[in-house]
């Protein structure tokens, strides 16, 4: 297996793509995602956040939390967060909210750790969806059920889960500084 999915199609895998659990290694410091474009702007501009909670990614987590499915995240933060950084932490608790549990590592702590700063998804710790970029732009994700891929990526689950925290512990000490 080594597809290469990207836009939509990565939203519609979660549907049936794994059956228990999808863990996300977020690293990067920006995300071009086109349908994200006025958001962020509008958060730039210092505009109040306006939950959107039809958006397709939302819908999907709710339906699958419901079904009893996990996804979770680490988001790897700079000190000082950058500008898509702090609009994420705004928009976290949409996706929380959602049923994802996503939790932030600062880069400081995630680079002690040693293991490569590359985004990618571990489903049911036995698939891969390793990201490709051009920029910040997102060329899609790579499935692939390569032992010593899957290996690295339960490792690094394992271990920045450990030090990971919430994003509600989190969001709340940091608020006033972001």
């Amino acid at each position: 297996m080594t597809d290469l999915i990207s836009g939509p199609a990565i939203t519609a895998f979660f549907r049936d793509g794994f059956q228990h659990t999808a863990w996300r290694w977020e690293t990067r410091r920006a995300y071009g995602v086109a349908s994200e474009t006025e958001d962020f702007q509008r958060f730039l501009r210092g505009d109040k956040h306006v939950p959107a909670l039809d958006r397709p990614w939302l819908v999907t987590m709710r339906e699958l939390t419901a079904q009893g499915k996990r996804v979770e995240r680490v988001r790897v933060l700079d000190v000082p967060p950058t500008d898509y950084q702090r609009w994420l932490l705004e928009d976290v608790a949409d996706s929380v909210a959602a049923g994802e549990d996503i939790r932030y590592l600062p880069r400081d702590k995630a680079d002690g750790l040693g293991f490569p700063m590359r985004d990618f998804w571990l489903f049911d710790s036995k698939v891969i969806g390793q990201f490709s970029f051009d920029g910040d732009r997102s060329l899609g994700m790579h499935l692939t059920q390569d032992t010593e891929q899957v290996l690295l990526g339960c490792q690094i689950r394992d271990a920045a889960w450990h030090f990971a925290r919430p994003a509600r512990e989190f969001t709340a000490q940091v608020r006033s500084s972001v």
